[in-house]
């Protein structure tokens, strides 16, 4: 069966919201009307990390959120979305444009790689750790202080800048309304006065921000794999009968549920790793004051040895999440060729913004 001529334009909120919303519920449960067949989203920002010293600055745009119907799959319409989202990279002058996608999405990564002309690139990891009523206990011999602002700008561009996709507006990522704000951890007294001050910092000390995506919109898990399904009943039970054994239980993903994001994970010393388990916690532990927060998220660079320091379930985590990138210049072929021959860097600064 066919269908009427393609027509693709620029969201209008007022006008496509609610059928938005309504198409992503339909591609998950395989319905359609006559309506919506397909949508696309893109953002564009200028990194760092990407270049050489001196012109270090790439604008990258990124590709997210494509959905096609599941009737009207395999007809095009997913390449003409892509396409028409470059024209309007290309348009504002773009360099380069990625993706991110799951590494066994057979038909995602088919429709960039082979189709659109996008390399491999990175594979990190997305880390998910539940939200539950135990509260994590924190060394005292750990102290973790909030930084102002100013303060966490200064100590993200001097430690992270150098790090892939490093955001060049990190000011508005930390003043945006959703980053709940920014955290040190360091073994206590050694520091003194504000953390960072004169450029000095601790030995050993690690650095994160939380995002509070649940504000902006909510998850829900439509179908839970059968090892998923069985240990939350039988965690249940144990929890219910057998109390002391305090064996964590998974939350409730079948209603609508907002998570954490953490993000600029960074860390220095030998004690770093444990300060970063420690900051993990703390994030936990002010989720489990937000009724929505049913997960905390991160995500880290595939060598990154962050991973073994952060809680997380491997039965909810994703180990090699897949990053692709296409160069929209002729010049920045090369760039991208060089990066791809590159070994996977250890550190990825990742956008909350674009989680």
């Amino acid at each position: 069966m066919g269908y009427g001529e393609l027509t693709i334009r620029s969201y209008d909120g007022q006008i496509d919201r609610a059928g938005v919303e309504d198409l992503e519920r339909r591609c998950e449960v395989a319905e359609l009307d006559d309506e919506l067949v397909g949508v696309i989203q893109g953002s564009i920002k200028r990194v760092t990390g990407l270049h050489k010293p001196p012109d270090n600055l790439a604008k990258v745009g990124y590709v997210l959120g494509l959905r096609v119907a599941p009737v009207h799959r395999r007809k095009g319409i997913g390449l003409s979305l892509v396409r028409k989202l470059e024209e309007w990279f290309v348009a504002y002058d773009v360099d380069y444009a990625y993706m991110a996608t799951e590494k066994d999405n057979e038909a995602s990564v088919k429709l960039f790689t082979k189709k659109l002309g996008y390399v491999k690139f990175r594979t990190p990891a997305i880390l998910v750790h539940p939200v539950n009523n135990r509260v994590f206990h924190i060394s005292s011999n750990i102290e973790i202080a909030k930084l102002k602002i100013e303060e966490a700008e200064n100590l993200y561009k001097k430690f992270m800048a150098s790090t892939e996709f490093f955001p060049y507006d990190i000011g508005n990522i930390l003043r945006n309304k959703l980053s709940l704000g920014t955290w040190v951890a360091y073994p206590r007294g050694e520091s003194r006065g504000e953390f960072g001050s004169n450029g000095q910092v601790p030995n050993s000390w690690a650095m994160l921000s939380v995002w509070n995506s649940g504000e902006l919109f909510k998850l829900r898990l439509g179908k839970a794999p059968l090892s998923c399904l069985i240990y939350t009943k039988s965690s249940k039970l144990i929890d219910k009968f057998f109390p002391c054994f305090k064996l964590p239980a998974i939350p409730d993903f079948y209603h609508p549920f907002g998570f954490y994001f953490m993000y600029g994970v960074h860390h220095e010393g030998p004690l770093s790793g444990k300060l970063v388990r420690s900051l993990c916690q703390f994030a936990h532990n002010m989720a489990t004051k937000s009724k929505d927060c049913k997960v905390i998220v991160t995500e880290v660079g595939g060598n990154d040895s962050l991973r073994v320091h952060i809680p997380h379930w491997k039965l909810l985590s994703c180990p090699e999440d897949l990053w692709c990138i296409k160069a929209l210049k002729n010049e920045k072929k090369n760039t991208v060729h060089e990066l791809t021959k590159l070994p996977p860097t250890i550190a990825l600064f990742v956008d909350p913004r674009e989680v």
